[in-house]
């Protein structure tokens, strides 16, 4: 069998070469899991990346070589932004919609707008740029590739966060997707506040943890958990946080940062 291709700057060259100077790469994370944030980001990479620093499809990555490529693009990239979408919100306008309400908000918060946009998937948001979809794209574009491991590693972070907020559901291990075991919690307790309730098996009244108490209401936290603080616990710097989310309506927490000069 022949050797998969890896992610390059092919779609970005000819982009390029016709004159685009800001690509952005967009991607997400979590659209399956029956519980927790879809998060998406999007970056904007530098024309040049060291060959050493391993960039692919986040899901082919170990946890290790993600967290290595998560800091790295943290710090090499032009610009990118990360917005996260909650479970609340997800159940008010449905998943696909806002996915694509996350990747445009991550869009249009770039520090210093993008010329053109690459899109994992056939999905295209709504943006004031020029638009790409690119099925199977973190493994074609290294933008995109990028914004996959961003997405995957802050969203595996904050699910581990909300393993500890609400002990029982198993959220560490499996990141909320429908593995036996997270089924069979859910059975057990019932929905947790961050499970998404138009989900098969996720209705109901809300269950008590592991603790045997109720956990705490709020949708990711409500009005008892500050956004900053989740942020915080989950080893993420809340500069530049924008906190919206399901303390108000629109149920998207962005966060950015750009390359300093020098």
């Amino acid at each position: 069998m022949p050797e998969r291709r890896k992610p390059d700057f092919a779609l970005e060259t000819a982009l390029w070469s016709a004159g685009v100077r800001r690509v952005a790469g967009v991607d997400e994370a979590g659209r399956g899991p029956l519980a927790g944030p879809v998060v998406v980001a999007a970056v904007i990479l530098p024309r040049e990346w060291p060959a050493e620093i391993a960039l692919d499809d986040s899901k082919r990555m170990t946890p290790a070589a993600r967290e290595i490529a998560f800091g790295e693009i943290r710090r090499r990239a032009v610009a990118y932004r990360i917005a996260l979408v909650s479970a609340r919100e997800i159940d008010r306008i449905n998943i696909l919609r806002a996915t694509l309400v996350g990747m445009a908000r991550a869009v249009a918060g770039l520090a210093g707008a993008a010329d053109w946009v690459l899109v994992d998937g056939n999905q295209a948001p709504s943006v004031a740029v020029p638009c790409r979809t690119v099925v199977g794209g973190d493994g074609r574009s290294l933008s995109i590739a990028a914004a996959s491991v961003l997405a995957k590693v802050v969203r595996d972070r904050l699910m581990r966060v909300y393993d500890r907020r609400y002990p029982g559901w198993g959220f560490a291990v499996h990141k909320g997707y429908p593995t036996a075991a997270h089924r069979a919690a859910l059975a057990r307790l019932g929905p947790s506040p961050i499970h998404r309730r138009t989900f098969a098996g996720c209705a109901g009244p809300e269950g008590a943890g592991q603790a045997g108490r109720q956990a705490p209401a709020g949708g990711d936290g409500g009005g008892v958990w500050p956004v900053a603080t989740k942020w915080n616990e989950a080893g993420l710097d809340a500069t530049g946080l924008d906190a919206i989310g399901p303390e108000t309506d629109s149920g998207v927490f962005p966060v950015s940062g750009t390359r300093r000069a020098g």
